[in-house]
């Protein structure tokens, strides 16, 4: 079985066209981890500012609004752009928003310029990241969507980790101040713009959409202006579409559970290391406990490439996901019978593993079922989900999670999540016409 994963990985990886786009989202998204944890020591592990639920909650609404606003249009827009076109505009903009970010760092204007800032640079990431799940299906043919997705975007998690401890890197040398989290993001502005030049290697076309209209004619350009003026019906055509295509829609549910459960957890365990498992008046050591946990997560997501492809052969991706959904109730159950840092980070670990690997399938699913022309708007809707999902979760927690963050009923509640994921993909997904018997 091993050999044969090999075998698979090989054959995804020994494709040029692949390679070119993976190249692009590794780089990329390693600038995001380091953006990531600079914006987190400026607002959650600095000195001068505490950490409250409500805080997280906020923090998190901005990070995650561009992928509920912005969604609808990146669909039609990348349904009708070349997607090339826009992952290469889309780091180039975003090096320069970053510099921007880091004047106002560096000025000490640490307020609603700034928030404008980063909500227009993750705007930007949204038209980047919905483009690379569109376009992945031109890079390899179906019956590879499944080892693609578990080296893709796992992979792209796993640099983002890497961006984010090379970035704590630099802060720890930097020393304490806004000084150090301004030098983390000249980081992850260098990484955009290197992601940009990557991108540049791609064909212009070579990542669809499909039946793109070249010109841009004057008949094209007043029906993307009317599908712009009329998103909601763009998106209830790709709701129509995907309520037709039965795999799909049952997948997204159970993405949906997991994001729930998930966003409660995060927020949770960010309050729980900085104030029950480390010195709450010392946010650097904090820091460590969460950089801690956000790893051996990692460790869990990169194992998810390893183990999903030979899971979803022995067993089948219906079978995979509902066993993936179990594993993360019972290992966030674990943590409301003993609160311990090893006992949190191999709940991490698990965690990580199975919503990661129900992860990858979701998206193989979604993009076997799809069809091209309607892939875009439904990655959008996806996307909405997967974001809107962590939004709520997060509000929620900004009500019912103490100061310190630790809740008996609040860590049954996520766990209770993973489970109704599990018995309701076991309940509506379709038994036959599984991907990997396509």
């Amino acid at each position: 079985m091993p050999g044969s994963f090999v075998a698979d990985l090989r054959a995804v990886v020994r494709r040029r066209d692949f390679r070119q786009l993976f190249a692009t989202r590794l780089v990329s998204q390693a600038g995001d981890g380091a953006f990531q944890v600079g914006l987190a020591t400026l607002v959650f592990f600095s000195a001068e500012r505490a950490a409250t639920a409500t805080a997280a909650a906020a923090a998190f609404t901005l990070a995650f609004l561009p992928y509920t606003i912005v969604g609808p249009f990146a669909g039609v827009l990348l349904d009708r752009w070349r997607r090339r076109q826009v992952m290469l505009v889309a780091n180039l903009v975003r090096t320069v928003l970053l510099l921007l970010v880091i004047a106002f760092v560096l000025g000490g204007n640490v307020g609603l310029g700034l928030s404008l800032l980063v909500l227009a640079c993750l705007s930007l990431n949204r038209f980047f990241l919905a483009g690379l799940g569109a376009s992945l299906p031109h890079v390899v043919p179906g019956d590879e969507l499944v080892m693609a997705n578990a080296v893709a975007p796992t992979s792209g998690t796993v640099a983002a980790l890497l961006g984010a401890a090379l970035g704590y890197a630099v802060r720890s040398a930097a020393g304490p101040g806004d000084a150090s989290n301004a030098a983390v993001l000249v980081l992850a502005a260098a990484a955009y713009l290197a992601a940009a030049l990557l991108t540049l290697r791609m064909a212009v076309d070579l990542l669809g959409p499909t039946a793109v209209t070249a010109a841009g004619s004057r008949s094209d350009r007043a029906r993307l202006r009317a599908e712009l003026g009329s998103v909601a019906s763009g998106l209830v055509a790709g709701a129509r579409h995907l309520w037709r295509r039965h795999r799909a829609r049952a997948a997204l549910g159970v993405i949906g559970m997991h994001r729930l459960a998930f966003g409660l957890a995060t927020v949770a365990t960010i309050l729980v290391c900085r104030y029950r498992l480390s010195d709450p008046a010392d946010p650097d050591a904090g820091l460590v406990v969460v950089a801690s946990t956000v790893l051996a997560g990692g460790l869990g997501f990169g194992l998810a490439a390893l183990v999903t492809p030979i899971g979803v052969r022995r067993v089948g991706v219906r079978t995979w996901m509902i066993t993936c959904s179990v594993a993360a109730a019972v290992a966030q159950a674990y943590v409301v019978i003993v609160l311990s840092l090893p006992v949190l980070l191999v709940s991490a670990f698990f965690i990580g593993l199975a919503i990661q690997s129900t992860k990858i399938c979701v998206d193989a699913e979604v993009q076997a079922d799809v069809d091209d022309a309607y892939r875009g708007r439904v990655f959008s809707l996806y996307d909405m989900i997967y974001n809107a999902a962590f939004v709520a979760a997060a509000a929620v927690a900004a009500l019912v999670l103490p100061p310190d963050g630790y809740s008996r009923p609040a860590l049954l509640l996520m766990a209770a999540l993973y489970a109704l994921a599990a018995i309701g993909y076991a309940r509506l997904a379709p038994r036959i016409g599984e991907l990997q018997d396509r």
